[in-house]
């Protein structure tokens, strides 16, 4: 079975966003067939979408696993459910969000499952960890991550010590 390198956006906003995103990235180190390789520093954003909630706390993970990107997805589905994620409505607080941004070069989609995800180059906040963790990383069907996230320069993300 071949091992594929995947990037894996880590989001929280509501019950301690530090902790939660911490403790998921030290679950998705314990998932069966997966192997965390890097992670990112923790980052502060504003809110997309639905604007009256709290900030964000995000972070970018890249794997070495052989799971297909759909258990892969439904692996990240069911910690998000472990830690309490409801989805009462697009772009709700949540205590957690796992995305697959990244599969290898793969450019995929099904229902559910889209990589690279959709939205990722149009967001400063995947963008920054994930250029902390992969500075050459291209983004299969848009190019140069740097130059994605040099296009989202009015967003702002601090990087937490």
């Amino acid at each position: 079975m071949n091992e594929h390198s995947a990037f894996i956006g880590l989001g929280s906003n509501l019950t301690d966003p530090h902790a939660q995103v911490s403790q998921a990235i030290q679950e998705l180190a314990s998932l069966p067939q997966v192997r965390v390789v890097r992670s990112s520093s923790l980052y502060r954003s504003a809110p997309v979408g639905y604007l009256d909630q709290p900030d964000f706390i995000n972070a970018v993970v890249q794997l070495q696993t052989i799971l297909s990107p759909r258990i892969l997805l439904d692996a990240l589905l069911a910690l998000e459910h472990r830690c309490g994620r409801t989805r009462e409505f697009i772009n709700a607080p949540r205590t957690l969000d796992l995305d697959v941004l990244l599969y290898g070069d793969l450019q995929y989609h099904e229902h559910g499952l889209t990589i690279p995800h959709p939205q990722m180059h149009r967001r400063a906040f995947v963008l920054q960890p994930l250029l902390e963790i992969a500075p050459d990383c291209v983004i299969p069907g848009i190019g140069s991550a740097v130059e994605a996230a040099r296009q989202c320069g009015d967003q702002q993300v601090e990087r937490l010590a």
